[in-house]
């Protein structure tokens, strides 16, 4: 049997404080470290302790070439090997070890940087709500918790100010200055067809699909990407869309399509948002929602191993979320976007692979609730008072 280390791998040491009450008594001082290490593999997704020893054996080890068993066994002990197998650190070549070898696998063949694949790996939530982690959006609260924030801006060079003209006023005015986020929507009001077309297909769509060779071709929107590849897609949760049913579908940004994943009455469909949303229920009520969901394939057969590739896919979502409020904003709706959501829960909802794809962000749109607006709803203009 062969083996090798596992393609992405870091180890970070972690410490942990206790008071040693013994050593108190005495006079000594009153805290105690107690040091270990900790394994962090993108493929694995999980955290996983390790001893002195298999430290010793991982970085012995080469993650490319594979070596004998026998001779791993004699340089680090059975007893090390095995357990660093059994992890799913080392990877085998036999059929006792084929899942974490696909994993592996499959981790080599996405070209992720490996930055970039642990930022990724260990940045996702799951089951996050109020009671384990997620706040409301109350600037008060942050005020009587930390104090003063950093001032708004930078003040540098005022001596050599140029002042500048005032802006005048353009045809995108309207929607820029009546764009503001949404967090108190209407439960009972709906999104129009037409409203979601459009909000869909101008954001999402393909505005052209553009031939660069016999089976490969490219796709024209109304935002920027990437290297051109528009790795983002939109899977939409429709709650209270006029003619839809309550469900998940994913747009088909060529056909201008809603191909259904899964059928969910109001109640199911009101939880999962929620759900998704990492307990947000300010944001949870809209009646359409889209998940945008990153390519890696697409975006890494351009950009292999690249530093920067991960960055341009968050990018690619800020943009698209941009247009997708601008659009909302025509329509008179209220939008959000949020990063806070529960995403390894998403990728099991809709069956993705976290080493493939990567839940960027939530946005959503809907009729506003009548009533006062809470200050992070504020429109351009309006009194921002605390």
């Amino acid at each position: 049997m062969k083996l090798r280390r596992c393609a992405v791998l870091y180890i970070e040491p972690r410490e942990e404080l206790a008071i040693d009450w013994k050593v108190v008594l005495s006079g000594g001082a009153a805290l105690a470290a107690k040091s270990h290490w900790v394994a962090l593999a993108p493929h694995l997704d999980a955290e996983l302790t390790i001893d002195a020893e298999q430290l010793a054996a991982l970085g012995g080890l080469s993650q490319t070439v594979w070596s004998e068993r026998s001779a791993a066994e004699q340089r680090f002990g059975e007893a090390c090997i095995a357990g660093l197998l059994e992890q799913g650190l080392l990877i085998g070549d036999t059929p006792q070890y084929a899942v974490q070898r696909e994993r592996d696998d499959t981790l080599r063949a996405t070209h992720w940087r490996p930055l970039s694949a642990l930022a990724h790996t260990f940045g996702r939530w799951r089951g996050v709500t109020e009671e384990t982690g997620m706040e409301a959006p109350s600037f008060q609260a942050l005020l009587d918790r930390y104090g003063e924030p950093p001032p708004p801006t930078f003040d540098l060079g005022e001596g050599d100010a140029v002042k500048l003209p005032a802006a005048a006023a353009g045809r995108m005015d309207e929607q820029l200055l009546q764009r503001y986020t949404g967090r108190n929507f209407d439960t009972q009001a709906s999104v129009p067809l037409d409203v979601a077309a459009r909000l869909l297909q101008r954001t999402f769509g393909a505005q052209e699909v553009r031939r660069v060779g016999p089976h490969s071709s490219v796709l024209k929107k109304t935002s920027p990407s990437g290297g051109g590849l528009h790795p983002i897609e939109a899977f939409v949760l429709v709650q209270r869309v006029e003619g839809v049913a309550p469900g998940l579908y994913h747009y088909h940004p060529v056909a201008h399509e809603l191909r259904p994943l899964r059928a969910l009455d109001a109640e199911a469909a009101a939880q999962l948002a929620r759900f998704m949303l990492a307990d947000q229920h300010w944001l949870s009520t809209a009646p359409l929602q889209v998940v945008l969901v990153a390519r890696m394939e697409r975006s890494f057969w351009k950009y292999r191993n690249h530093q920067k590739a991960y960055r341009a896919l968050a990018l690619d979502a800020g943009h698209l979320s941009q247009t997708f409020y601008l659009l909302a904003t025509e329509a008179g709706l209220p939008a959000f976007i949020t990063a806070a959501i529960n995403d390894a829960d998403i990728e099991k909802t809709l069956g993705l692979d976290h080493l493939r794809h990567a839940v960027v962000a939530m946005c959503g749109c809907g009729p506003a609730a009548s009533g006062e607006r809470t200050m992070v709803e504020l429109r351009y203009g309006e009194t921002d008072a605390l």
